[in-house]
């Protein structure tokens, strides 16, 4: 899957006819996209999460994510049971909802983890050329 992300973002550029330069903004936003999901797992493995919390984590690692983009992929994952959740009272004001991987999540953690370890590798021996 993260394979298919980042060929088709690049693909879509190989194929645009109304410019001949490619725009390196939306490349990047399009690979942004296809990382996000590793990106929360990998937040969420080991440990329970709410979605503030999560969104802080990533905005520590400089992948922007606003609400509207994190709230529908953590339903999203939640319905392909790669995700749960649980309301933990807080004393901060309403109850939160933490996220945590199921166990199916850490198994497509594993797989994704092996998935982005080869397109890593690929575009190191590809930089190396």
């Amino acid at each position: 899957m993260l394979y298919k992300v980042l060929f088709y973002s690049l693909s879509l550029h190989h194929h645009q006819k109304n410019t001949s330069k490619m725009n390196a903004e939306n490349v990047k936003s399009q690979m942004r996209k296809g990382i996000l999901e590793y990106c929360i797992l990998l937040i969420l493995n080991n440990r329970k999460a709410y979605a503030n919390e999560i969104i802080r984590l990533l905005q520590e690692a400089r992948l922007i994510v606003v609400e509207g983009t994190l709230y529908p992929l953590l339903t999203r994952l939640k319905n392909m049971d790669l995700l749960t959740y649980q309301w933990i009272e807080s004393n901060q004001g309403p109850p939160r909802k933490y996220y945590e991987l199921t166990s199916n999540g850490e198994r497509f953690l594993v797989e994704l983890g092996q998935a982005w370890n080869e397109v890593a590798n690929t575009i190191n021996h590809l930089k190396e050329l």
